[in-house]
């Protein structure tokens, strides 16, 4: 392992430390009595305080110095004082150990008192300071000239997310979103818990991956020697549930699609279902408005939320629009009851790829999905989806081709989705035989037929209407951000490219084809001014590297830099 400078020179400190007797790694429990806030909050003068956390800065003025720390609750101002520290003739503790071998980032344990500066300053009068743990390796900490402009500032995406331990760290307000993430589903669970509905958990792997169309991921379990499936949505499952006699159940679901990946779209996610027996997709509808209406206003204190350049209003009522009304309106085109070959003559008309294998329902919901969809910024709720779109769905009580079935628009995107359920057997059987034909046809997204599912509402299942909301996307709503990314700790990631070792002659080729991407190899040969030897060394390492490539161009070759 090839470590920096700075790697280098914390190892060094760490063994110094230990030959001073110091365990920098300590064991024993920490008695910790006070936050950063509450040392602020309840602050009095002189109290007795015993806290913990990180050193993010400091400023050493000879036998005193002022720092600040870091804690899981924000920062404190702590002043470090030779005397009051080593109160005896030894000075060590002060003069070696926190002047010369505490680092930014370490953590440490603080006994002290509190103080107000003369400028105002709540802070900590360190009486003692014990090392709970050194760090190895250095944060990077944004830093700010005198006319206040920030430089190294940790904002690249993709090492934000690979390191999220520290974006979290140096990022205050990363962590702010996802303490409102837990927040959010904190009020979710208690607005079920407060009407009877039992939060629940149904299996992950399922033998058929049912209860939504996507593409599943496959795995095999040994001691059974059965295939198995991540599962897609876990809607079968809570209406067995409701088969077998509770009247409300929910679920915080982890679920897996294995299909692309975008801003909205990761192949793990998560969504809340919940079925109540006994209702409909309008009761769900009134719901679902004052359940989001309380999610906001306990998130962020208003009803309205900020997205992006919108400004958005969850509070009920929310427009109620049919898919097809909302396909005439943003098309021109009236699409009820055609079949598949006028949908796909339309879909090609609106310049929409679409193929033989895509049955009615997957061609409306491609041309709504590209057409309509970013229209309906405002709470939407899209209602009444033609039944090839919807085989768990209810037929509509007044429109045999249609189902009761709405999807809630939020800024432009799906935010929940939810049904009338189908309750008859005979009717569900058909449906799904027809989503088997699609899948003859080539539609990998097809549902697959479930046995089980179908035996149960054969005992019989109660008028139930389910919902489903993406919390992901919920999270992104109520915290101001465009990117799944940013709401999920540890977002799915590339392999992370292994750093290549380079010898001298190697980077001196390199360093010269990054500045400019590509050059004609003679021209970088010349302009590395190698020896003929170490120039075919160094060219032909980059290129077993990956770094580096040689094709012709006419009658010369040229050399690319390979991203």
């Amino acid at each position: 392992m090839q470590l920096s400078e700075q790697e280098v020179i914390r190892r060094d400190k760490l063994a110094r430390l230990r030959d001073l007797g110091i365990d920098p790694y300590p064991a024993a429990l920490y008695p910790v009595n006070a936050t950063s806030k509450s040392s602020k909050e309840k602050y009095e003068e002189g109290k007795k305080v015993v806290i913990s956390g990180r050193l993010m800065s400091r400023r050493i003025q000879g036998k005193a110095s002022f720092a600040e720390l870091q804690d899981s609750e924000g920062r404190i101002q702590v002043y470090f004082n030779r005397d009051e520290i080593c109160t005896g003739e030894d000075k060590t503790h002060y003069n070696e150990v926190y002047k010369k071998l505490l680092d930014i980032g370490d953590i440490i344990g603080i006994e002290g008192e509190l103080f107000t500066t003369q400028v105002g300053e709540k802070t900590v009068m360190v009486k003692n300071f014990t090392i709970l743990c050194k760090t190895l390796r250095p944060l990077p900490l944004p830093k700010k000239d005198a006319e206040g402009n920030i430089y190294d500032e940790f904002n690249d995406p993709e090492l934000r997310y690979r390191q999220r331990y520290v974006d979290l760290i140096v990022n205050p307000s990363v962590k702010e979103t996802f303490v409102k993430r837990t927040k959010i589903t904190n009020t979710i669970r208690q607005f079920y818990n407060d009407r009877g509905y039992l939060e629940v958990e149904t299996p992950i792997l399922q033998p058929i991956p049912g209860g939504a169309s996507a593409r599943p991921f496959l795995t095999h379990h040994n001691a059974l020697n059965i295939p198995l499936y991540l599962r897609i949505a876990n809607e079968l499952y809570l209406k067995r549930l409701i088969v077998g006699g509770f009247d409300g159940v929910y679920e915080f679901s982890k679920d897996f699609r294995n299909e692309g990946m975008d801003r909205t779209h990761n192949p793990e996610f998560t969504v809340m279902e919940l079925y109540v027996a006994y209702k409909d997709y309008h009761w769900m509808m009134n719901t679902t408005e004052e359940l989001l209406e309380k999610i906001a206003i306990d998130s962020n204190g208003t009803s309205k939320v900020t997205v992006g350049e919108n400004e958005i209003e969850f509070k009920a009522p929310y427009a109620r629009v049919p898919i097809l009304e909302g396909i005439k309106t943003h098309t021109g085109f009236d699409v009820a009851g055609m079949d598949q070959k006028q949908l796909i003559e339309v879909a090609r008309k609106l310049d929409l790829e679409v193929d033989d294998s895509m049955g009615v329902g997957k061609l409306i919901d491609e041309i709504f999905g590209e057409k309509c969809e970013h229209h309906y910024i405002q709470p939407t709720f899209i209602t009444d989806y033609p039944k090839e779109m919807s085989p768990l769905t209810k037929e509509h009580r007044d429109n045999p081709a249609l189902t009761e079935r709405f999807e809630l628009m939020v800024n432009g995107k799906e935010l929940a989705n939810c049904y009338s359920e189908l309750n008859d057997p005979i009717d569900q059987r058909e449906r799904f035989e027809e989503q088997l034909r699609l899948s003859e046809k080539g539609d990998d997204e097809a549902m697959f037929i479930d046995q089980d599912f179908l035996r149960a509402l054969e005992y019989g299942m109660p008028p139930t209407s389910g919902i489903g909301i993406g919390i992901d996307r919920l999270v992104m709503l109520m915290t101001n951000n465009s990117s799944i990314q940013e709401v999920l700790f540890f977002p799915q990631m590339r392999p992370e490219k292994k750093a290549v070792e380079l010898n001298d002659n190697e980077k001196i080729i390199f360093e010269i084809l990054k500045k400019e991407k590509q050059m004609p190899l003679a021209n970088l040969k010349s302009a590395a001014d190698l020896s003929n030897k170490a120039w075919d060394k160094g060219i032909k390492g980059l290129t077993k590297h990956g770094l580096v490539k040689v094709v012709k161009e006419g009658e010369s070759l040229l050399c690319l830099l390979q991203e």
